[in-house]
């Protein structure tokens, strides 16, 4: 197996201050064979900032306009073409030295999906916000009881996938449901999902936090409509709603 074995797709809106250091720290993992960052509309200084990156394993998109992270995922899939592809925030929430240990258990052929978990860990987290903690152990529980899987952080953006496992399902969601959305949708192609304990340095809203409780609903929906009770129930129908309630994220 080539060492650069991985494909690495970074969703990336309004990130000036920290973009270029997060892809320096992309660059420099020995498993990074290329990197695809699709900016996302971004009106600050992010297009030009990824303009002026020289690196032959960079390939940037930029996008006319703001459409969500699930949108910028689903562009940046597209793209892949290493065996292994793994998102990445262009922040400072999670650490690119982490990618080896992300990646052991597809590498040596135990699973096809891997996710770093924020709470199966003992490496080092930035304390902050209680009730995020508390909604996303919620969203977890309440994905667990549909999906039967037994994991500790579905909301996580730190997922590692075999190539052939995005490449077996559409995504949908434009924006954060994309999370539970993938989960679902892994979980119903019964792909083999193991977890690993990653080191997490969340961010205040006033440093770039962009999730809010709207995304909570949002997520609670996709978690229904994608799982196999989407199938027997009409949740579907309930997307007005849910619209409505999520407007301000639309």
């Amino acid at each position: 197996m080539d060492e650069r074995c991985l494909s690495v797709v970074m969703p990336c809106f309004n990130e000036a201050p920290t973009v270029a250091a997060v892809i320096e720290r992309v660059l420099a993992s020995p498993y990074t064979g290329e990197l695809i960052v699709v900016d996302d509309g971004s009106t600050d200084d992010t297009p030009m900032i990824l303009k002026g990156i020289d690196d032959p394993r960079v390939q940037v998109v930029l996008e006319p306009r703001n459409q969500g992270k699930g949108a910028a995922l689903r562009r940046g899939f597209t793209e892949a073409t290493r065996p292994y592809v793994v998102v990445q925030d262009a922040d400072w929430e999670y650490d690119p030295a982490e990618y080896g240990s992300l990646l052991a258990p597809l590498l040596d052929g135990r699973a096809d999906v891997v996710f770093g978990s924020r709470f199966h860990t003992s490496r080092p987290h930035r304390v902050l916000y209680y009730w995020h903690s508390v909604g996303n152990r919620i969203l977890t529980t309440v994905s667990n009881m549909v999906t039967n899987l037994s994991i500790s952080d579905m909301e996580t953006c730190y997922k590692a996938f075999r190539r052939e496992v995005i490449e077996s399902f559409d995504i949908e969601e434009e924006r954060f449901g994309i999370e539970p959305e993938i989960t679902a949708k892994v979980a119903r192609g019964g792909w083999r999902v193991y977890e690993v304990g990653i080191s997490y340095s969340a961010r205040t809203y006033a440093e770039g936090k962009k999730i809010g409780w709207r995304d909570g609903i949002r997520a609670v929906f996709c978690i229904l409509v994608y799982s196999p009770v989407g199938e027997r129930l009409p949740v579907r129908k309930l997307e007005p709603l849910v619209q409505t309630l999520t407007r301000s994220r639309a």
